[in-house]
């Protein structure tokens, strides 16, 4: 009876602590979405009026799966990084591509021609009208400044508890990610660099930094870090703070009810500009993703229509927008180290999503062409991450079997679109 009497104790005990479990992670699960309802112009907060999405905690938690392995040239230190923002004013405002005329041409209908040439791509007057997001000489201005400031305060406000906002000295922001293991900010690290290599420019600029405990950049916040218990010497990224982002829906095309999104003139004709250029966007990011496996984003989506049928409804993780409509691709830490890791529990998804699309950016196919037929990704992208920043070797870069796969998925990436240019260059 005392087996029986301490049998059933231990079980609800057991069931106890999972409820508590539960309940913390739905708390922080509300939080991280708390705080991506961005301000906007005039006070007051960007909120949909839908339901939380509960079902992004489940592949969050995947990301805390260690490694069997670390696949390091250099150190094991860890970070990972995340641009969520609120407004301040000491923000930098988000750089558009063009002047007001421009951007008012956006808004209408569309009159300047097809929007698809060749077949398969979006036209050159749809590339005159895209946003430079954030170029290669306003990302290395940023980098070269971030590194030599000064940081004078952390404080919550970038996503989960362990992250932190920084200010600069001269009142710039930064969010500071300090991460679960070094899959996390090797994978978001490198991905921003694959981003370059690709010509996507909608990634905010990234640097690494150590927290030496003689830095002088982070002399005046280190009561503050002893305080959140972060490691001595770990390396952790910044990325820049942009302030008044919104949330970003799925669009119609690209939604489980429709067929995809395909070069037919009859269907884009129907889209004002301002859609059509929201969409270029969207087929970069899709093809970035798929390079990257990163299942924290539109995959997780189409995942989660098992359970919420609603799910594309609501705001895409790691995915905002500026008030004029360019997207900024946030929280890429499961691309890369840690999508490839888990590889074949998504595979099925990524290969689902990239099907639906059969319409490109020429620039970023290009781009895409040129790796598969010199089949030396992993040496670009090495030599432009080794180049760029100053703790490469401290964090380490892809394994030599990861370095593989990211060249095979070039490479199929490369036979995709040859087949949608087959299917729809008669057209």
């Amino acid at each position: 009876m005392r087996a029986v009497s301490a049998n059933l104790f231990a079980v609800l005990f057991m069931c106890a602590l999972a409820s508590v479990f539960y309940v913390w992670s739905a708390l922080e699960n509300r939080l991280e979405r708390h705080k991506r309802r961005f301000s906007v112009p005039g006070g007051g907060s960007f909120h949909q009026g839908l339901p939380a999405d509960l079902s992004a905690k489940t592949f969050r938690a995947l990301l805390a799966v260690r490694a069997a392995q670390r696949p390091h040239l250099g150190g094991r230190l860890e970070a990972r990084n995340l641009t969520d923002q609120t407004v301040s004013a000491g923000s930098r405002n988000y750089h558009m591509n063009g002047d007001n005329k421009r951007s008012a041409r956006r808004e209408g209908p569309v009159k300047l021609g097809s929007p698809v040439e060749e077949g398969i791509f979006w036209s050159e007057w749809l590339e005159d009208l895209f946003p430079e997001g954030f170029t290669e000489e306003y990302a290395r201005d940023w980098r070269e400044r971030a590194r030599t400031y000064r940081i004078v305060k952390l404080e919550p406000g970038c996503g989960r508890i362990s992250n932190q906002l920084a200010t600069f000295a001269d009142g710039s922001k930064a969010c500071v990610r300090y991460g679960i293991n070094a899959d996390q900010v090797q994978g978001e690290t490198l991905t921003y660099y694959l981003a370059s290599l690709l010509g996507i420019t909608n990634l905010p600029p990234l640097i690494l930094s150590q927290l030496n405990s003689d830095s002088e950049q982070w002399a005046a916040v280190r009561t503050r870090i002893d305080g959140l218990q972060w490691s001595d010497r770990a390396v952790v990224s910044l990325t820049e703070w942009v302030s008044n982002l919104t949330g970003v829906v799925t669009p119609a095309p690209l939604r489980q009810e429709s067929s995809g999104l395909h070069p037919v003139l009859a269907e884009l004709r129907n889209k004002t500009t301002a859609e059509l250029l929201e969409l270029m966007q969207w087929t970069d990011l899709i093809i970035f993703d798929y390079l990257t496996a990163n299942f924290d984003r539109l995959v997780s989506n189409l995942f989660s229509l098992q359970w919420d049928s609603r799910v594309m409804e609501r705001d895409t993780n790691n995915l905002l927008k500026t008030p004029q409509g360019d997207l900024v691709f946030i929280d890429n830490e499961a691309g890369l180290v840690h999508g490839f890791r888990v590889l074949n529990m998504w595979e099925k998804y990524h290969n689902t999503v990239l099907s639906s699309v059969c319409v490109f950016r020429k620039r970023t196919t290009q781009r895409v062409a040129e790796l598969h037929r010199r089949r030396d990704s992993r040496k670009r992208l090495l030599e432009l991450y080794r180049d760029s920043e100053p703790l490469s070797l401290e964090l380490g870069f892809l394994s030599e079997e990861h370095a593989g796969v990211l060249q095979d998925r070039i490479d199929r990436l490369y036979k995709h679109i040859l087949h949608c240019k087959g299917k729809y260059s008669q057209l």
